[in-house]
């Protein structure tokens, strides 16, 4: 009686308890990883997403017919309605380092960030706009000046018509950055997009 006594009172050895709370660090520590390896998943795919809107709303811009302003000179007729690229926007945030391990808050005022740029040229040709905090620096080029010349594998437009819309992110801070870029080319009088997003270093 007095054995089963002593085995019902008996609590657990220093060990038991060193393994246990060993197993639960490590529970905690993949816990951690799976977190943050989650929301860098989706702000990843939130810049895929952006740059896929971007790369649309350029192929919508040039199938519109634009009626140039023209000052026409005696016994001559106007142009007819013609087709164009938007010509490239000033990169937002304009600085890298805003997006560098944290975010950055677009303006709304007229004539900064999303709100730059003409009937013909940047992001006020594009209509696009973006008023939530983003984690990723967005650019629109035309021509030249390509954010992924130079990556391995990146489809660069073959021709002096041809756009990119890139998204440039680091999101924890370390000096690494990831790319995800679109690119389009005029073909014929027609605009041909890259079959889907190329991206370097996507997760950093």
């Amino acid at each position: 009686m007095s054995s089963t006594t002593a085995v019902r009172g008996r609590g657990f050895t220093l060990i038991e308890i060193m393994i246990v709370v060993a197993i639960l660090g490590v529970l905690a520590a993949l816990a951690i990883v799976g977190v943050r390896n989650y929301l860098a998943t989706a702000k990843t795919a939130e810049a895929k997403q952006t740059v896929g809107a971007i790369a649309r709303a350029a192929v919508t811009q040039y199938e519109r017919e634009r009626n140039i302003s023209q000052l026409l000179p005696n016994n001559s007729v106007p142009v007819a309605g013609t087709r164009i690229l938007c010509a490239s926007a000033t990169p937002v945030p304009f600085s890298f380092a805003s997006v560098q391990g944290t975010k950055y808050q677009p303006s709304p005022a007229l004539g900064d960030d999303f709100m730059t740029g003409t009937s013909i040229a940047g992001w006020q040709c594009l209509g696009f706009s973006i008023s939530q905090p983003i984690y990723f620096q967005y650019s629109y080029q035309v021509g030249d000046n390509y954010v992924s010349d130079g990556m391995p594998g990146a489809p660069l437009p073959s021709v002096d018509e041809g756009f990119e819309a890139a998204a440039r992110g680091d999101l924890d801070g370390d000096g690494v950055a990831s790319t995800m870029v679109r690119t389009g080319e005029v073909r014929g009088g027609e605009i041909v997009t890259s079959t889907q997003i190329y991206t370097n270093n996507d997760m950093e």
